[in-house]
């Protein structure tokens, strides 16, 4: 699928971008959402992985995991490092507290005896206890001198190293080797609470050791590495990553000899699905739908394929199938028995995938991640609070999460904070802080910043007919009052008739816009354009006189109604631009965006809609502050302190005049939040660290510079036969446990040839 949407800039980079099912199969809801007394407002959607015991998954076989594109990096303290960095590393690197399915850091026993504070006075002492086993694939011990390596990369002191994060290592003091070569202590000049962040994933010194081999060397390929699997190839032109077991691995061995992370564009992932060129991919609707269509078929009347996945299907199942898909019904697809042959082609070919397709499961939750509505803060309109928080009272939240992931069966709860998603202990709902859908409320923010309907019309003093405006703008013509008697009624039926020709011009100009990606909302009404203007039209009537007749010296220019309620002041309309992508992958995306658009038409604010190509979406509009609403994801995250600071910190002038926002895009912040995330990521009472992280989402919701929509859902196709894989929902993978819980055949060689 396509993901639209910003990392946290830290080696826990997500994909993200807003799924949106129209017309597809809905998917039985979840089970064990909630029990009964909980809140459903803090409780986790539950991973989707079929869980199984070790000792039921075979030993062997080769698992192909699709990818979007084998990645540019294998450092993922790089600012390019992307989703697949941080999936291949996961399997290769040492993750000392991985998340767990609440969204809460675990410690890793693999790596870790223990790990805890044992100074606070003066100054805070981690103690870091290794696992005696815990080995580099060289058979070097993990030690001090990677914690020392790496701590020196991305302390920021040395500008030789290109890391795209130094928080919390900028706050060590110094590494030291404890009692043994099994102990290291880490002091802290500052106190920090998420020391747990810190060295994960955990790089052997000879990446981190030097700007050479930690700026390149690590880019494409690890040559010594400590988890369940060691590096075999990286090989570009064919779109492969290949895994193997790692001999020297001392925890639970990898029950799959080899794993494959295979390049597939998302367009591609249904047909690489019905190929079996891969056996794990994370989807969009339109492939849920198809593995949903074929699981019902199956066998004709829903029961098990006679041999192997989807052999039992009928041709008449596959017909009615190729119906339901094309948007027929049951009695059309026996009608179509007597079709063209090149629709039974088509409808054999649509059989053939559907045996493919229903040896696939749909696995399914919801990804740590939401979808925001963003409100650029730096100028305009949306500068004043007010403004953006009447636009944030006029969404309908619920509405949208309804339209995303009810089709999917999925709960359709808005997020209530922007630091923490339902179910990790952080979290609580304070949206409060800003208020319940009110479009009276909102329209009464609005009139306060001065924004009134027919605000954008010409005053009275300037659109009088004959007015010396009117003069100065047309030029020095006769009042209608001094026109010349003699004109006669055919003269004005003729300027009537050249205003019908020009509002019908206006109207089809209005819908060619439209149709080339770039066109106004609210404004786009014969005679106000997007400009929010108030010309006339032969159709605008005014009390006691007809279409296209001229009104007396004195008479105020008439205006449409709707140019009328369109908000504006000043003589300017509310006009905000909203950026969408384009592609084809992110039709969702634009399809929210739509209903966001009525949503602020409803109260009069004008939308000016702009598609961009979607790998100029984040970069030339997001980033560069070029928009006003846009739409995109955050990652949801263990350590907000950490991570959610330069996301809504307050920007600072630079001494060129530009704005260093760090990644706020909104531009909205304030010196109380800032304050806020400093106390808490000094707070190592874990409780009062959260209490402030609390009253810092009070405050960003007030600001109005971000609106949580809808937590995204994680769609994800997995062969039937496979286990502990899926929709991991919150919880890292544990890779040595993934594989077949039959045995299959070897697949494709994971020779690096592939």
């Amino acid at each position: 699928m396509s993901h639209v949407g910003v990392p946290r800039g830290t080696a826990r980079k997500r994909r993200s971008v807003a799924l949106l099912a129209t017309g597809v199969l809905t998917i039985p809801v979840l089970a064990g959402c909630t029990s009964d007394g909980e809140d459903p407002t803090s409780v986790a959607v539950p991973q989707d992985i079929a869980p199984a015991s070790r000792d039921r998954v075979a030993d062997g076989s080769t698992l192909n995991w699709a990818i979007d594109a084998v990645p540019s990096t294998l450092n993922a303290f790089q600012a390019d490092a992307d989703g697949a960095t941080t999936r291949i590393t996961g399997a290769l690197l040492p993750s000392l507290f991985p998340m767990d399915a609440k969204g809460e850091p675990r410690l890793n026993p693999d790596y870790l005896e223990s790990a805890k504070v044992i100074e606070q006075e003066p100054k805070q002492v981690v103690l870091y206890k290794l696992n005696q086993q815990a080995v580099w694939s060289d058979g070097r011990e993990i030690g001090a001198p990677d914690f020392v390596a790496q701590w020196r990369a991305l302390s920021g002191k040395d500008s030789a190293f290109w890391t795209a994060r130094n928080a919390g290592y900028e706050r060590i003091e110094k590494i030291e080797r404890g009692k043994d070569d099994l102990q290291v202590r880490v002091t802290f000049s500052k106190p920090y609470a998420d020391w747990r962040s810190l060295f994960s994933p955990l790089y052997p010194k000879e990446v981190t050791g030097s700007p050479g081999t930690f700026n390149d060397g690590a880019r494409t390929t690890l040559r010594n590495t400590a988890g369940p699997f060691r590096l075999r190839s990286v090989n570009k032109p064919k779109g492969t990553v290949v895994l193997d077991r790692n001999p020297r691995w001392w925890g639970d061995e990898a029950r799959l000899d080899s794993l494959v992370f295979r390049a597939v564009e998302p367009g591609r992932r249904t047909d690489a699905l019905a190929e079996g060129t891969v056996d794990v991919a994370d989807i969009d609707p339109a492939t849920a739908n198809s593995i949903a269509l074929a699981a019902r078929y199956r066998g004709g009347n829903g029961g098990p394929p006679a041999h192997g996945p989807g052999a039992g299907i009928t041709p008449a199942a596959a017909l009615r199938s190729w119906a339901l898909a094309h948007g027929s019904d049951e009695e059309a697809a026996e009608t179509a028995r007597a079709a063209r042959e090149e629709t039974r082609e088509a409808v054999a070919v649509y059989a053939a995938e559907q045996k493919s397709l229903s040896g696939f499961a749909v696995r399914k939750s919801l990804e740590p991640s939401y979808t925001q509505l963003a409100l650029n803060g730096e100028s305009g309109p949306l500068s004043d609070d007010r403004v953006r928080r009447a636009i944030a009272r006029t969404l309908d939240r619920q509405e949208l999460a309804d339209a995303v992931l009810k089709p999917l069966g999925l709960p359709a709860k808005p997020p209530g904070s922007h630091l923490a998603l339902a179910g990790q202990p952080g979290y609580k709902d304070g949206s409060g802080a800003l208020g319940e859908r009110d479009t009276k409320e909102a329209q009464a923010l609005l009139a306060d910043a001065g924004w009134t309907p027919g605000g954008a019309l010409r005053s009275t003093r300037d659109t009088k007919a004959g007015s010396e405006a009117e003069k100065k703008d047309e030029g020095e013509k006769p009042a209608a009052g001094e026109k010349a008697a003699d004109e006669d009624k055919d003269e004005k039926a003729g300027k009537a008739g050249k205003k019908d020709e020009k509002a019908e011009d206006t109207e089809k100009d209005d819908k060619a816009s439209r149709e080339e990606g770039e066109y106004t909302v609210g404004d786009d009404k014969p005679g106000s354009r997007s400009s929010g203007g108030s010309g006339v039209t032969a159709q605008d009537k005014q009390p006691g006189g007809v279409a296209g007749a001229y009104a007396p010296v004195g008479t105020a220019a008439p205006a449409p109604a709707a140019v009328k309620s369109r908000l504006g002041k000043d003589g300017k309309p509310l006009s905000l631009r909203f950026v969408l992508p384009s592609g084809p992958g992110s039709q969702s995306l634009r399809t929210v965006g739509e209903k966001i658009v009525a949503m602020l038409d409803s109260i009069g604010i004008s939308t000016q809609v702009t598609k961009v190509a979607d790998d100029s979406y984040f970069k030339d509009h997001i980033a560069s502050g070029d928009y006003d609403l846009a739409l995109y994801s955050w990652p949801a995250t263990a350590y907000p302190a950490t991570d959610g600071r330069p996301i809504f910190a307050k920007p600072e002038p630079a001494t060129d005049g530009s704005l260093l926002v760090a990644q706020n895009y909104t531009r909205v912040g304030s010196d109380h939040i800032d304050q806020l995330f400093d106390r808490a990521v000094a707070e190592l009472d874990a409780d009062a660290s959260r209490d402030l992280l609390k009253q810092a989402d009070a405050r960003i919701w007030a600001a109005a510079g971000s609106i949580p929509l809808y937590q995204r859902p994680q769609l994800v196709a997995v062969d039937k036969k496979l286990a502990n894989i899926g929709a991991f929902g919150f919880a890292a993978p544990r890779y040595q446990d993934i594989g077949f819980t039959a045995r299959q055949a070897a697949g494709p060689p994971a020779n690096g040839k592939n």
